[in-house]
Order: structure tokens, then C-alpha cells, then sequence
């Protein structure tokens, strides 16, 4: 039986082109979505140019029941998973106190606990098969705060904190975890948090999703514990190292409110 490639947020922008990525070279995928009938037309999609076997679970990962059931049946059709790739996430932008509590608990619901969630019990399926690899991914939000996208930088520190704690702890067991941290790449994240980007949009900070597929792709091959694409993104997340922290939340505040509709 083939090995599976689980990503979730798979119907759309990173997601899907880490899966587009994958199948060129031949990896079966098991896609991970809200919408099943997006997820549907694009394994299809993918069978069709790659020829490579996909399969799709639709499943609300801000839904903890949703996550629990996809990993009982996970465990019990012993479908084997050699690589887990976290790429679903939320983003709200503006005043903290001015969101909904329902959409900054959903973001923090698909940000932290269902990715937390999937590494282990994916990753207790990876022991037991005696190897794989984990990919969670990040942003180089995770490196500083983020006034005005407080919940998001937030989240995203505690994926970098957790899949660097994670590589140390499994290595021992044969899964190596990575982290991807990508800059501002072009998806509907922006749209969907209510953000206006339109200021970098033809700028090098951003980037497609294909080249940080591919980027991310030969980071995994290389095993690297940290994957940033982009010498920009890279000297980006380097420099809070180097700034006192009360300015690199001032300029992370007056960066963030520049883009908030």
C-alpha cells in the first residue's frame, strides 16, 4: 500500500500548491479541506496531470469533534501516513477588542489545537509505523508580535516553539518535524482576515504559492528544522534578534494597521 502525504488546508493557496508540488514527484496524497466538493474537483485534478492517487476528507478543523473523528478513522483503516502537513490557518486583523470572540476562538482553534491535535495523533501513527515527517506551517509572524494581528502573530510563535520542542522529542523515534515560515505570499488569507495588501502586491516580499512550494519541498528533503522562503522573509525574521523588542513591536504595530481595512 502507497504512503500518504496528509495536508490540511489542501483546496486552495499553499496548501494546494504543496500538494501540486508533491504529486510531480509521485507522492499520494490524502487532502484535508472544508469544502468537500472543492477538495473533490481538485484531486481529480491531480490524478488527472500527476497520476498519482488522492484521496479527500472534508472536515472543519475549528470543529474539535471533526478533528477527533478524521483521526479515529485514520487509526482505524491503518492507512499509512509518511508525511503531515499543518497548513490550515486563520487570521483576524484589526483592534483585538473590535473582534468577534467567535472568530478570534476559531482562529485559535484551527492555529493551535487542531494542529497540536493532528501531530500527535498522526504522529503516534507515525511511531508505531516506525518513521515520517511533519511540516507545520508557520509565518515569519512567528519571530515578533503583531500589534492589530495579536492572535495571529501569537499563534503562529507558539506552531514555531511547538515543531522545534517536536523535532528534538521524535527524532529518537524517526520523524523528523519541520517548520515552514513563510512571508506574505498570494492567497485569500489577506481577503478573508480583511486586509488590504495592495501597497507590496507587485513587491519581492510577495511571493507565489508555487515558489514557496517548492522552496518548502527541498526543505523537507534537506530535513531542515526551519524553512523560510525568500532572502527577504529570512532577514525579516532574523531581525527582531537584533532590535530591542519595544521597537520591534512598534514597527510590527505600524506595519500591521497599514494594511487593516
Amino acid at each position: 500500500m502507497s504512503a500518504y502525504a496528509l495536508i490540511t488546508g489542501a483546496s486552495a493557496g499553499i496548501g494546494l500548491a504543496l500538494a501540486e508540488a508533491l504529486a510531480r514527484q509521485g507522492q499520494s496524497l490524502l487532502l484535508v479541506a472544508r469544502n468537500k466538493e472543492h477538495l473533490h474537483a481538485q484531486a481529480l485534478e491531480m490524478q488527472r496531470r500527476f497520476g498519482v492517487e488522492v484521496l479527500i476528507r472534508a472536515c472543519d478543523l475549528s470543529k474539535p469533534l471533526q478533528v477527533t473523528g478524521l483521526i479515529q478513522e485514520l487509526e482505524e483503516s491503518n492507512l499509512p501516513i509518511n508525511l503531515l502537513i499543518n497548513n490550515a490557518g486563520l487570521g483576524t486583523a484589526g483592534p483585538f477588542l473590535a473582534q468577534e470572540w467567535a472568530d478570534e476562538k476559531q482562529e485559535l482553534e484551527v492555529n493551535i489545537l487542531a494542529l497540536t491535535q493532528l501531530c500527535h495523533g498522526i504522529g503516534g501513527l507515525m511511531a508505531r509505523q516506525q518513521g515520517g515527517k511533519i511540516l507545520n506551517v508557520a509565518s515569519i509572524a512567528a519571530f515578533q508580535p503583531g500589534p492589530w494581528m495579536s492572535s495571529y502573530y501569537a499563534s503562529k510563535a507558539y506552531v514555531l516553539s511547538l515543531s522545534e520542542g517536536l523535532r528534538e522529542e521524535l527524532k529518537p523515534l524517526g520523524i523528523d518535524v519541520s517548520v515552514l515560515c513563510p512571508g506574505p505570499t498570494r492567497t485569500e488569507f489577506f481577503d478573508r482576515a480583511g486586509m488590504d495588501v495592495s501597497p507590496i502586491e507587485g513587491s519581492p516580499l510577495m511571493m507565489r504559492t508555487d515558489h514557496v512550494a517548492q522552496i518548502a519541498v527541498k526543505g523537507l528533503a534537506k530535513n531542515r528544522a526551519i524553512i523560510t522562503p525568500g532572502l527577504l522573509n529570512c532577514l525579516i525574521a532574523a531581525s527582531p534578534r537584533f532590535s530591542p523588542r519595544w521597537l520591534v513591536r512598534k514597527m510590527a504595530g505600524r506595519l500591521n494597521r497599514m494594511f487593516v481595512h
